[in-house]
């Protein structure tokens, strides 16, 4: 198998679907109309509700969505092979994740741009939207962990990625400051993209000063600096620090990705791993579990991903500026998302497989595999960073991007700047994330303990604000300093993708209000059907196999008391949605038609 044919093939399959079914959901299962104010307009408060160029928006729900998930996830499912990987994001991205990312947006903007947890209270009773809400905080204190565990590796003892990391952050607020004075986006654009480039390769220049020893930073360092960073970046204006940063940080994705494929085409590599591996049926040193379910665990963005459902109903609600943007923003961004996943997976598998168990395993797990490294020392010796056991995906895919690019002649003798750069565009993808994902923590929070002291619902009241921003910063940062990659993120695929089957939930729930035939809801059931169960059968195997044995390295009593709340609530939910879809199903057909958006 070699790369070409499997973007060329991948790339038609979503143009493909985007052109058919995401017009086919956009005209005749929600009916967008344009004529109807979205939230953004009606009610334009400068801070959070603030009507955004489609493509800004683009920009910044593509950043806020494709965060580790796209690039981390497809890395470890390789441990299976490239087919199964390759199988679930096309089938799971057109299928399942186009369709969630696009009727959670559509949900929360009929309710003014509400977070899901409200949306459910109001769709489905009061003890769904209470189950919803805590199980939203459940779950996106774990995938916050989740996503920053990863950074941590990329950028431990890595003062050239620090720093070029830690530039973007002064360089998108004044981006965000200079579009806002002078309503020039390409001015403001082009300056934060090339001061972006400016700290990349000013990163050499720092090793071995003072300033490349205070960056020199280990992990546990860095799991306090990010909950901090976090703080500020949800408790600041969005047009500030979020918009700018997810913005142009989407220009450096898509065009590292679009130069990515460019250098498969030229290069061509050769896919080294099997279809299937050895390690389908489990035990693998990477993921303990089985093909099935865990491919559909591992890989969450980039196939279906709960994470989204955070994102589509939180900030980008507040962003729309027409309806008919949700077609581009929602379905359209997912299948893009679909693409760097690929491209990620393409990295990984160009590998040899025993250099890429080096890297994603601990030096004493390789050991026991009997396999032998081919072109990581090498490599190694040309980045000028230790690769082995650096464990989380993030280090496998600059590894992958690099190996590739260098082959072509021009670009064989800057293997540590490709390295770096990866390493920068990664980690700053995952900040966005939890810029956004922090923020939606803080409206959840907001929103949930509102219902006690009714002050804090409002979001323009900055005590609440800071209390809830620092309140969810604490709760991930907690648990991302109390565990590793393997126990975190197996714990966020689980509850991530049983946040994307609450989501679906929602969604089915609004088409049999809205929709012009029942069996719209088709749309949202089928993808449900398989993910529920799929979720609950790998939260079972993770409590039976791994948290509650005390001889796997992953034992952790507060993982399974965590995997059990939330596949309790999971069920309870469901069970509330059957209720109420009986009840609309049984509704006469005329009470079923409402205004559509």
């Amino acid at each position: 198998m070699n790369a070409i044919s499997i973007v060329i093939g991948s790339i038609c399959i979503l143009m493909i679907a985007y052109r058919l079914y995401g017009t086919f959901m956009a005209a005749k299962v929600l009916k967008l109309n344009d004529a109807n104010q979205t939230p953004a307009h009606a009610i334009n408060d400068g801070k959070d509700y603030v009507p955004t160029n489609k493509w800004v928006t683009f920009g910044h729900h593509f950043a806020a969505i494709a965060a580790a998930g796209p690039l981390v996830g497809p890395i470890l499912a390789a441990q299976f092979g490239y087919l199964p990987g390759l199988l679930w994001l096309l089938i799971g991205a057109v299928i399942g994740g186009a369709v969630h990312d696009m009727v959670v947006l559509f949900a929360s903007m009929r309710k003014e741009g509400k977070s899901l947890s409200e949306v459910a209270k109001e769709e489905l009773g009061p003890v769904a939207g209470f189950c919803t809400g805590l199980a939203m905080l459940f779950i996106i204190t774990i995938t916050m962990a989740g996503l920053s565990m990863v950074v941590l590796h990329a950028l431990e003892n890595n003062p050239w990625g620090t720093f070029a990391v830690g530039i973007t952050i002064p360089i998108a607020m004044g981006v965000g400051l200079l579009y806002r004075k002078t309503g020039n986006l390409k001015l403001a654009s082009t300056l934060g993209f090339i001061l972006l480039m400016i700290g990349v390769f000013a990163g050499p220049s720092i090793q071995g000063t003072a300033l490349g020893e205070l960056l020199t930073l280990d992990t546990r360092t860095l799991g306090f600096i990010l909950p901090i960073y976090a703080f500020f970046a949800a408790a600041l204006p969005v047009w500030l620090l979020l918009a700018p940063r997810d913005y142009l940080s989407s220009f450096m994705k898509i065009g590292v990705f679009i130069a990515l494929i460019i250098g498969v085409f030229i290069i061509n590599p050769a896919i080294q791993f099997p279809a299937f591996t050895q390690f389908v049926g489990g035990g693998g040193p990477i993921m303990a579990g089985p093909v099935w379910p865990f491919i559909s665990i591992t890989i969450a963005c980039g196939a279906i991903s709960g994470f989204h459902a955070f994102v589509g109903s939180g900030t980008t609600p507040k962003m729309i500026n027409r309806w008919s943007d949700i077609k581009a923003v929602g379905f359209g961004a997912m299948l893009v998302e679909c693409v760097v996943g690929i491209m990620a997976l393409i990295a990984a598998t160009a590998l040899q497989p025993a250099d890429y168990f080096a890297i994603n395993s601990s030096p004493k797990v390789f050991e026991t595999l009997g396999m032998n490294v081919v072109h990581l020392p090498e490599l190694a010796e040309k980045i000028g960073l230790d690769l082995e056991g650096r464990t989380g995906g993030a280090v496998t895919l600059a590894v992958g991007m690099t190996y590739i690019f260098t082959k072509i002649p021009w670009f064989s003798h800057l293997s540590s700047y490709f390295f770096q750069f990866v390493i920068m565009f990664e980690a700053v993808f995952i900040l966005t994330a939890i810029d956004a994902g922090t923020r939606v923590s803080r409206y959840l929070i907001q929103d949930f303990f509102g219902e006690l002291y009714k002050p804090l619902k409002r979001a323009d009241w900055m005590p609440g604000t800071i209390f809830a921003s620092a309140l969810a910063c604490f709760l991930w940062g907690y648990l991302l300093l109390s565990g590793d990659i393997g126990s975190i993120w197996a714990l966020f695929g689980v509850s991530n993708q049983l946040m994307a089957s609450i989501g679906l939930i929602v969604g089915a729930t609004v088409i049999l209000k809205i929709a012009d035939r029942r069996w719209y809801v088709l749309t949202c059931l089928i993808p449900l059907a398989y993910l529920f169960v799929t979720v609950m059968y790998a939260g079972y195997w993770m409590i039976a196999n791994v948290y509650l044995n005390p001889v796997n390295a992953g034992y952790s009593v507060l993982n399974a008391v965590l995997s059990v709340i939330m596949l309790v609530l999971g069920v309870v939910i469901l069970i509330a949605a059957l209720k109420k879809w009986i009840e609309l199903w049984n509704a006469p057909t005329i009470r079923l038609r409402t205004k559509a958006a």
